[in-house]
């Protein structure tokens, strides 16, 4: 097993839930999480967690989110402050525009089989929106606009039988999905029930 699957796989027994960094391989039996849910580390499922402050708590909270969408201190700090000055919850606010980032449309929509596949589909260049080539993945879509995998991308190895797979995706309510032009539109702000980690206490460690 690679370091990186190695470090993938930590990321999640340290955070304490799947944050789905491996796609399938996460959902499935042979899932390492499922084996070992406990924090890695010499002592195994021996070691005792002490009792998180709140600082921790909410600092716990803001690693997982960085985690699912793969990203560094620097870029989620500018996503959490840009929400904090736009009116309304800033929770949501953050969480539409995680949601927006166009490698995570990608992987919404069913093209990638987790975040990071779909960020290098979109680096690779074979992704358009609105018909126009687009290979930065924190591009931010919007209502109406409309994502789909290139020309090129069709051709590509791996998406021999993408229409099919896209067909069984269960997409969010505000993505529609286009199994046969393997395409999916943006159709309101992105809502998320369960992220996986806490926006609101995100907000209140950044906001100390």
């Amino acid at each position: 097993m690679s370091k990186k699957i190695n470090t993938n796989c930590a990321k999640c027994r340290r955070a304490g839930v799947k944050l789905l960094l491996k796609g399938d391989k996460c959902l499935g039996p042979k899932c390492p999480f499922a084996k070992r849910s406990y924090a890695p580390g010499q002592h195994g499922p021996d070691s005792r967690r002490g009792k998180l402050s709140g600082y921790g708590a909410q600092l716990r909270e803001k690693q997982k989110a960085k985690r699912v969408y793969g990203l560094i201190e620097r870029q989620f700090a500018n996503y959490v402050e840009k929400s904090s000055k736009k009116v309304g919850d800033t929770s949501k606010i953050l969480l539409a525009a995680l949601e927006s980032r166009l490698d995570n449309v990608v992987y919404r929509m069913g093209l990638g089989k987790s975040r990071l596949a779909a960020r290098q589909i979109v680096s690779h260049g074979l992704i358009v929106v609105n018909g126009k080539k687009v290979d930065v993945p924190s591009f931010n879509t919007k209502i109406g606009d409309v994502v789909a995998l290139s020309a090129k991308g069709k051709n590509k190895k791996g998406f021999e039988n993408i229409s099919e797979r896209l067909s069984k995706i269960e997409a969010p309510a505000w993505l529609a999905v286009n199994s046969k032009d393997i395409s999916a539109k943006v159709l309101n702000v992105p809502q998320v029930e369960d992220p996986g980690f806490n926006a609101k206490s995100i907000i209140e460690y950044y906001s100390r």
